[in-house]
């Protein structure tokens, strides 16, 4: 089935965390393999919280809010895939909503699959048990593998230098 077109949409969900990133790796790999769309979408929320947003609008804020989450998309590309893929149709959506509500919004044909990263101890978070209960769609769920100790300890002896720089 390798390129076949498949109906519906890959639609992934972005936050920049490292399981949205890998989810997002995944979403474009599935997306080149069925042929289908890709759609990207980050959800974001005022700092403040709606109900305070309400009791005191200002577009100014929001759209600051609004631009901080479309260069944290763009952000997410560039670190997962080294940015847009040139060989996909991708779509990027910035949403304003929880993650879990905007993800399920957005993919809302029984053929689209909804692509979503957890770490191993999140299966129980909101946007993941609202995506479970609520997707019309297939949902794939991508974990990452949480860092061991040492790993972490290596990673905060590191130096600048340590890493190559390839021309």
């Amino acid at each position: 089935m390798d390129g076949e077109r498949v109906g519906g949409r890959v639609v992934a969900g972005v936050s920049g965390s490292p399981a949205s990133l890998a989810a997002l790796r995944s979403a474009a790999a599935e997306a080149r393999r069925s042929g289908r769309p890709l759609v990207a979408v980050l959800a974001w929320e005022p700092p403040e919280g709606e109900a305070m947003y309400r009791r005191w609008p200002d577009a100014a804020w929001a759209r600051h809010w609004y631009e901080e989450a479309r260069a944290r998309l763009a952000a997410a590309f560039a670190e997962a895939l080294g940015g847009l893929p040139p060989d996909l149709d991708v779509t990027l959506r910035v949403v304003r909503d929880r993650p879990g509500p905007a993800l399920v919004e957005v993919a809302t044909h029984p053929d689209d699959l909804l692509v979503v990263g957890v770490r191993p101890r999140s299966l129980g978070r909101a946007a993941h048990r609202h995506v479970r209960r609520h997707a019309v769609c297939p949902v794939l769920t991508v974990p990452v593998r949480p860092f061991q100790r040492a790993d972490l300890r290596a990673l905060k002896r590191m130096r600048a230098t340590d890493f190559e720089v390839v021309p």
